[in-house]
């Protein structure tokens, strides 16, 4: 039996377990932010930098297991894009801070706390929705949708008040910055998309 397991019967990949702990570490890379730049914990930083190299490895671990794997839990081409989706958040994060660090001082971001809280809401909603998808129940994928309509309606209201400032340099860094927030919580939108794609083809 150990020779036809290892040469002939399909190679066995536990492609949720797989996918959950890139979503964890997904969610990790985005509690970091949270706690970097509003909770101002030094080590937070550092963090982000090993999250984001940890989330890189799972993502590239993962898509090989994608192409050795015979026979998928779920759709592949649905997993091969939230293998990617879950990456690009994490990318989205590591850009954010080289944005932020480029600039140079730029610590009150304060201020945009309410949309950091929102990234962190959607973090946690990601990663309860794959534990959802993963128990054969559908994902509650339209809380995810709300918060990032959320954070498109905060984003628009800080930029209002930016307009009121005379400051011209700091508009135009702190509306790259809301840019730039945007669009994390545009990645894990999308993410959340795919999410529910998976869930609808197994229910």
């Amino acid at each position: 039996m150990g020779f036809i397991q290892k040469f002939v019967l399909p190679k066995e990949v536990d492609l949720t377990a797989a996918l959950q702990a890139q979503t964890l570490a997904t969610r990790n890379i985005v509690y970091n932010l949270y706690a970097a730049y509003i909770l101002h914990e030094g080590e937070a930083f550092s963090a982000i930098k090993n999250d984001a190299n940890e989330t890189r490895t799972i993502k590239d671990k993962n898509m090989k297991e994608l192409l050795d794997v015979f026979i998928a839990p779920y759709d592949k081409e649905s997993i091969f894009r939230i293998i990617t989706q879950l990456d690009w958040i994490a990318l989205s994060v590591k850009h954010f801070v080289i944005e932020v660090d480029a600039y140079n001082n730029i610590h009150a971001l304060d201020v945009y706390r309410d949309i950091f809280e929102l990234l962190k809401e959607m973090a946690s909603l990601l990663e309860d929705g794959f534990k959802q998808l993963s128990s054969k129940e559908l994902p509650s994928i339209a809380l995810i949708h709300d918060k990032y309509d959320l954070v498109v309606e905060y984003r628009a209201r800080h930029i209002a008040q930016l307009l009121q400032q005379e400051d011209c340099k700091y508009i135009i860094i702190h509306t790259a910055i809301l840019a730039q927030l945007k669009e994390i919580a545009k990645r894990m939108h999308v993410t959340a998309n795919t999410l529910e794609d998976m869930a609808i083809k197994i229910m």
